[in-house]
């Protein structure tokens, strides 16, 4: 056996050890687990929770039941979360959006993310695209540019106001000069549905819900917003190559729980999430879909999201993002 295997088994048992532990100190769980998306079902979060969820609830021998909370741009679902019980019954997916930028350009917050949550665990990261109908008069970024310049005030939608979508329009309309006007959806699918039927003409998006269209011919992918092409689309270059340097949004996503939940509980959802991330069948699911699966321990979770919060402070400010 090669030492990288000798590793990676050593590193299951101790998963596995630590959700016996976890359990027999807890005897959680003992009844279905709510885990909330705060988006629509069918975007990029729906589809990894669930995916991820699926195989949670095998490991833990208990449902773990999808429920959908949209509504301004993730707060309301991640709000919910925030207030249940932190018995280990109710978990949150949150985002770079719902946990370290909308505190900052939200007028009002009913939850402070540094606070009202107890971090579990990294799940990954997606790609925001920069689409356009496939009629649309540019096949790249600078002659999307260029048409935006001649025709000031055309509109982009992104999967609602607040989210990194919302960020990443806001950021390349400043560095390129542009007057857009952002068209905020609850969620990814009324977006990618007015973009095919013709009545948007561009859109950001996570790349999991949009990535089907692309392929199909639907939509048009000029670059994507990250810091690396994404593997799902090898032959897209980055807004920074595509001639914005320095620009790059790349979003995030994890688990948390309400404050204070067991850290017993929340070792054994670590594993579980863990374990399904590590999961051959279930990295393939999600990478072919767009997303880069990536698990954390929650102490590493908790320092990112507490970073990303300043980060994004400075760059809310900076892009002059506010929302009502």
């Amino acid at each position: 056996m090669h030492r990288r295997q000798i590793l990676a088994s050593l590193a299951a048992l101790g998963a596995f050890a630590g959700m016996a532990s976890a359990y027999a100190e807890t005897g959680f769980p003992q009844k279905p687990i709510t885990f909330v998306v705060p988006y629509l079902a069918g975007g990029t979060t729906d589809l990894v929770a669930r995916v991820v969820g699926e195989h949670m609830a095998r490991t833990l021998g208990q449902p773990v039941v999808i429920e959908n909370r949209p509504g301004a741009g993730g707060n309301i679902g991640m709000d919910a979360v925030a207030k249940a019980r932190p018995d280990g019954y109710t978990i949150g997916f949150g985002a770079i959006s719902t946990n370290a930028l909308n505190p900052h350009i939200y007028q009002s917050m009913a939850f402070d993310p540094r606070k009202d949550f107890t971090a579990i665990s990294m799940l990954g990261y997606s790609t925001i695209v920069l689409e356009v109908g496939r009629n649309f008069p540019a096949g790249n970024v600078q002659e999307f540019i260029a048409y935006i310049k001649a025709h000031p005030g055309q509109q982009y939608g992104t999967a609602g106001a607040g989210t990194s979508m919302h960020l990443a329009g806001v950021m390349f309309a400043q560095m390129a000069g542009l007057d857009m006007t952002h068209v905020p959806y609850k969620g990814s699918v009324p977006g990618i549905t007015d973009m095919l039927g013709g009545h948007l003409p561009a859109m950001f998006d996570n790349l999991p819900a949009s990535l089907p269209h692309i392929q199909a011919g639907k939509l048009k992918a000029l670059a994507v917003a990250g810091s690396e092409r994404s593997p799902s689309l090898p032959n897209v270059p980055t807004i920074a190559e595509s001639g914005l340097k320095g620009y790059a949004v790349d979003p995030w996503f994890g688990v948390y729980g309400p404050a204070k939940v067991d850290p017993a509980i929340v070792a054994r959802l670590n594993a579980a999430i863990n374990r399904a991330l590590s999961d051959p069948a279930v990295k393939d699911k999600l990478v072919q879909a767009g997303f880069t699966p990536k698990g954390s321990t929650a102490q590493d979770f908790e320092a990112l999201t507490q970073s990303e919060y300043r980060r994004l402070g400075d760059a809310a400010r900076t892009a002059q993002m506010q929302v009502n």
